[in-house]
């Protein structure tokens, strides 16, 4: 409970200001309000935060703020590669479902891979199992099903933020 306090207040501080840029407003009931719905948002997200994880909290955030540019530019790529399959009249587009094991474990990492993957067009998460680490995915064809069964850059790269994963400790 100790570090529980630092840790959220912490966090209050950075969703209020994060509020208060986003907003504008800056009178007495718009801060108030922004100051409550701050305070139920991170007493809601403190355990998926702050629980559990194997590395402070903020080393976890500066890793994940370099996997976001990484992230766009493979959403850039994808749609690139999706609309070349609908208007290419012989780009394959053959539908299929495929399962993906992880050795991801964490809450925070699983929704991570998962909205990863519905985020980049021509895949989206069907189902993950938190206990074992498998997702089912449904892909627009073949290649993008195998970039994530072959090549796994991007679980590596969840696996390198969150630092899990068999080299990981």
């Amino acid at each position: 409970m100790k570090r529980a306090i630092p840790e959220m207040a912490i966090s209050f501080g950075l969703l209020g200001i994060f509020w208060i840029v986003l907003s504008g407003y800056f009178d007495g009931f718009h801060l108030v309000a922004g100051g409550i719905c701050t305070l139920i948002v991170t007493a809601m997200s403190y355990r998926l935060l702050f629980s559990g994880r194997r590395s402070p909290f903020f080393e976890t955030s500066w890793r994940l703020i370099w996997y976001v540019p990484w992230e766009l530019w493979q959403i850039v790529l994808s749609n690139i590669d999706v609309i070349r399959r609908v208007l290419h009249p012989r780009m394959p587009i053959a539908p299929c479902l495929i399962e993906i094991e992880t050795s991801l474990r964490s809450e925070f990492a699983l929704v991570t891979l998962g909205n990863s993957i519905t985020l980049t067009p021509g895949t989206i998460t069907v189902s993950v199992d938190p206990k074992t680490g498998k997702f089912l995915v449904h892909a627009l064809a073949k290649e993008p099903a195998d970039s994530l069964l072959v090549d796994q850059t991007m679980q590596r790269k969840v696996a390198e933020v969150f630092r899990e994963g068999p080299n990981e400790g």
